[in-house]
């Protein structure tokens, strides 16, 4: 079959067209010629049917064995359910960079087509940087990583199977979810690039880019979730988030793409924070570029992170080089034409959302430091460091809790200028009412009043509590609630729900992280453990066989208060295909705490050694990234974005 061989011919094309993107539309808008500024839609429409189709034919191969693609033999095998041979797509190197390339030609095919209301220019500028991005990926995959290579003569005939620990429903949603929110950086990055160029950087060009903005943070932020969501079933030890330096290169973006949504508002509003919003648009795809490189050069070792050669590394470092230098020139040329439209005082609103920026900023920062040092320290030949959760969590979480306490006032501040006696009469009922209700919460639940737990729920009930008391000033001129309440526009409702996000994540994380409860032991049949009002009692094991895999299943029951409760079944799996042995834990999960039960190694006389967890509050976790990826949802649907609005002149 040749299907192969068009899916490489295709994207041969795609990288055509985005040369094309690239120049075309780009020298029109610089010589003022429509009609080379209107080849710009055109274009970004064949780059992407060209990828989708290149995409297609290698699901084609997985999708029927076409073992001849060496590509499809290292990552699937004949006994895998079609719906992982599908997803087997990206699960290696070449087929999770073909995901990406297919995202950013849907970024880019999307900006062509929801742009009608932008100027002419403005447009195929945007589209032209979304080209130039392009070229690089096209050109990674056609000469480092391309997923059609053949074996040329005597392919195997099963496939190797995939990794065991991607066979899951997890990593079928997980990574395009995360790529559409690194990608989408590259849309903010790109207007922010095209504003440079043209010179407007006003209102108008924050208005433009914030709904792209808060779609690709909305996505990555569903993203993160995903994959704490996967690492805590999947991987057996009951972990949520450890710091690895995988998970760390998602969370960069994440926190300086925070601060790029806030500070877009503040520009788009009162036209100030212009040249903190480029710098911000920048450095956002510019560590989503840096996470890609630490997950591909081969420099990390992580459950996460593609086993990769050094020379693709090089590749993505020479293109981070030039995306960061060739950007921040460009800022440096313009950096004059950058001028605040108004001012504002020392305590408003303005300076609260800097403050906040500024904490995102140092925690990225912070977080890249104990990401990259221990790479430094062994490129120079100093040994091995580990830089681990205590330094993270020692710097961290102080700074979010910090930031905690200026997104409530933040709520309560007005535009340009805030008296400290209008805060005050605002603030000090929520305070009260916070600390109260936080200390209250706390006691009831553990009989003790732990700091740090204190501490977080007394923060969440803050956040909560100044919502809603800027919901009620909004409200209470006004003769009719009700009609007030539906007159409020999405995105401030898309506000309240993603910062209602952050406060039950934050419950979620200090619950957890003080009240797990963990017994690790031996247990053969008939032997029972019980600890916060569960009996676990283990009934044996016996023999299961899946399509791909065969298992050693633990059977347990759990009591309630010695009341029968639930059946649990927890497995160790032998993947045949590679050998691999993988532990799949038995979760019952529930709203206020999940019971966790993991089999380790076979112990005689039909024992087992098993890991019991009790985990409080583990589902807000989840809940609360579900809360703020709504929020983000919601806010960018807002339709004033939609509206015609036309920029200022240079």
């Amino acid at each position: 079959m040749i299907i192969p061989e068009l899916g490489e011919y295709a994207l041969i094309l795609a990288l055509c067209l985005s040369i094309l993107l690239a120049t075309v539309p780009l020298v029109g808008a610089t010589r003022g010629n429509a009609l080379w500024m209107d080849f710009a839609r055109p274009l970004s429409k064949g780059m992407f049917f060209f990828t989708l189709v290149s995409f297609l034919c290698l699901g084609w191969s997985f999708l029927y064995n076409d073992f001849s693609v060496v590509y499809v033999a290292s990552n699937s095998n004949t006994a895998l359910p079609w719906y992982f041979r599908l997803s087997a797509i990206w699960g290696g190197h070449e087929g999770s960079l073909l995901l990406w390339v297919l995202i950013l030609a849907a970024w880019t095919l999307a900006v062509a087509l929801k742009s009608r209301n932008l100027p002419q220019d403005i447009v195929a500028r945007v589209l032209a940087v979304m080209g130039w991005i392009a070229i690089g990926f096209y050109l990674f995959i056609l000469f480092t990583s391309s997923p059609f290579e053949r074996y040329l003569p005597g392919f195997p005939q099963e496939g190797a199977d995939l990794n065991p620990l991607l066979q899951d429903f997890g990593l079928i949603v997980h990574p395009p979810m995360l790529y559409m929110g690194y990608v989408g950086f590259a849309v903010s990055f790109a207007f922010a690039i095209a504003a440079l160029l043209s010179g407007r950087l006003d209102a108008a060009w924050a208005r433009w880019s914030r709904p792209w903005t808060t779609v690709a943070w909305a996505f990555l932020t569903l993203g993160i979730a995903l994959g704490s969501w996967w690492a805590y079933y999947e991987l057996g030890w009951g972990g949520w988030w450890f710091w690895d330096p995988v998970e760390n290169a998602s969370l960069m973006p994440w926190l300086v793409g925070t601060a790029l949504v806030h500070s877009l508002a503040v520009t788009e509003k009162r036209g100030v924070f212009k040249s903190w919003t480029v710098l911000l648009a920048i450095f956002a795809f510019s560590l989503s570029l840096l996470g890609t490189f630490l997950v591909r050069s081969g420099v990390l070792t992580s459950v996460h992170a593609f086993a990769s050669d050094p020379e693709r590394g090089l590749f993505i470092l020479i293109m981070l080089v030039v995306v960061i230098g060739g950007s921040l020139l460009l800022y440096a040329f313009r950096a004059g034409q950058m001028r605040s439209e108004s001012s504002f005082g020392l305590l408003s609103r303005e300076s609260l959302l800097l403050v906040n920026n500024v904490l995102l900023v140092v925690s990225c920062a912070m977080v890249l430091l104990g990401t990259i040092y221990p790479l430094i320290i062994d490129a120079l030949g100093m040994g091995k460091l580990s830089v681990g959760p205590p330094y993270f969590n020692a710097l961290f979480v102080p700074l979010m809790a910090i930031m905690l306490v200026f997104m409530g006032i933040g709520m309560i501040s007005r535009w340009k200028q805030t008296s400290l006696k209008m805060l005050a009469q605002q603030l000090w009922l929520p305070g009260v009412a916070a600390v109260l209700i936080g200390m209250a919460l706390t006691w009831s639940y553990s009989g003790e009043l732990a700091p740090w737990v204190t501490l977080g729920i007394v923060l969440a009930c803050w956040v909560v509590l100044t919502g809603m008391r800027d919901q009620y000033n909004r409200l209470r001129h006004r003769s009719e609630k009700l009609a007030g309440l539906f007159k409020q526009s999405r995105s401030y409702y898309g506000m309240q729900l993603a910062h209602l996000g952050v406060a039950v994540l934050v419950v979620g994380v200090a619950l957890v992280s003080v009240y797990s409860e963990q017994r690790d032991l031996r247990m053969q049949p008939g032997d029972s453990m019980t600890f916060r009002d569960y009996t676990f009692i283990f009934e044996g094991s016996k023999h299961v066989e899946g399509p791909n895999y065969t298992s050693d299943q633990g059977q347990i029951k759990v009591l309630y208060r010695d009341e029968p409760y639930a059946e649990m079944y927890p497995e160790k799996r032998l993947y045949t295909a590679r050998g691999n042995v993988m532990t799949e834990a038995a979760i019952d999960p529930g709203f206020t705490r999940d019971l966790y039960v993991a089999l380790g190694e076979p112990r005689e006389n039909g024992a087992w050694a098993v890991r019991l967890q009790y985990k409080p509050y583990v589902r807000w976790l989840w809940l609360g990234g579900l809360l703020m990826t709504f929020g983000g949802l919601l806010a960018a649907s807002d339709p004033r974005y939609r509206k015609r609005l036309r920029p200022a002149a240079a």
